[in-house]
């Protein structure tokens, strides 16, 4: 077998390895929500149907609802809210923030997240894998740019007298989200609080204490 056909196989094993999602093989596949066929992924509308609204979202200039528990709402524009992002690995968000409201640590199972400051002071960081767990964090002004590796517990919190507003972009239509409290605290069912216990080190009664809240 020859060098270049080597070469040309470990370039396109490379590139499957490491592609959250699946590369396009036509101009668009706009997602059917109407599909019952369960694919990875979602099965494309036929192209004759596809309109100019298929690729658009709009309101992502209006600022979220941040009265709640954490001071944030998160605005997602994925391929749930814009079907002609389907197969095309990237989509979006808008991130607002209350004075010292927080988007909570949590991580994205299938994307990079890149974030930019649009208004405000931001407090940034993510923390690396078992075993180091190191917190790499930074405090952005408006215009600066973060990125969060893909898989990793990361957070924002606004560190500004006002509001703050920051976009992110993500390398997946559907990158996911898991809260960590959420998932931790108020998984349905419970995660029986003895584990809890061990895990944190604490009183069952304190894990107990915390579940009630979720």
């Amino acid at each position: 077998m020859s060098r270049v056909l080597i070469f040309g196989l470990l370039l396109t094993t490379c590139s499957i390895a490491f592609a959250s999602d699946p590369s396009p093989l036509q101009d668009f596949c706009v997602a059917d929500p109407k599909s019952q066929v369960l694919v990875n992924g979602l099965v494309c509308k036929d192209p004759k149907l596809v309109r100019a609204d298929d690729f658009l979202f709009r309101g992502l200039n209006l600022m979220g609802n941040t009265s709640n528990n954490v001071g944030s709402n998160v605005t997602q524009v994925t391929v749930a809210q814009v079907p002609g992002l389907n197969t095309l690995a990237i989509s979006m968000a808008r991130i607002d923030f209350a004075p010292m409201g927080i988007n909570p640590p949590h991580t994205h199972p299938r994307a990079t997240e890149i974030l930019t400051v649009i208004e405000g002071r931001i407090l940034v960081g993510f923390v690396t894998s078992n075993p180091e767990n190191r917190l790499i964090t930074k405090v952005l002004e408006k215009g600066d740019v973060f990125v969060f590796p893909e898989g990793l517990i990361h957070f924002q919190k606004n560190i500004g007298h006002g509001y703050a507003v920051a976009i992110a972009g993500l390398s997946s239509q559907n990158p996911g989200v898991i809260t960590i409290a959420n998932a931790v605290f108020g998984s349905n069912p419970n995660i029986a609080g003895d584990i809890l216990a061990k895990a944190f080190q604490v009183d069952v009664k304190v894990v107990d204490k915390i579940q009630s809240k979720f």
